[in-house]
């Protein structure tokens, strides 16, 4: 079972509604709509997955993280190890 298992039909749904703001900006950009106006809606589309992958972070950290020290201390710290790689890289994004 993963962390995000108990949600995961509403990431589900939060990733098709990206997913539909994603198709939106490409007819914002055939529709030659003005600049700021698509940055905008880029900016809603990095807050939405910034979101998306926070929630995600969560329940890495709150199951697959504390299941893991609970179970054995190597294995613990090789998830801490994986789960700070995974947010220096969210912090680069």
């Amino acid at each position: 079972m993963r962390g995000y298992t108990m949600n995961k039909d509403d990431y589900i749904k939060r990733l098709r509604r990206i997913e539909g703001q994603v198709r939106g900006l490409q007819r914002l950009v055939d529709e030659d709509t003005y600049c700021i106006d698509i940055l905008t809606q880029i900016s809603s589309v990095n807050a939405a997955l910034n979101s998306v992958a926070v929630g995600l972070l969560h329940g890495h950290l709150g199951h697959c993280v504390t299941d893991a020290i609970n179970t054995d201390q190597v294995e613990g710290a090789a998830k801490v190890d994986e789960a700070t790689a995974a947010i220096a890289r969210l912090l680069k994004s």
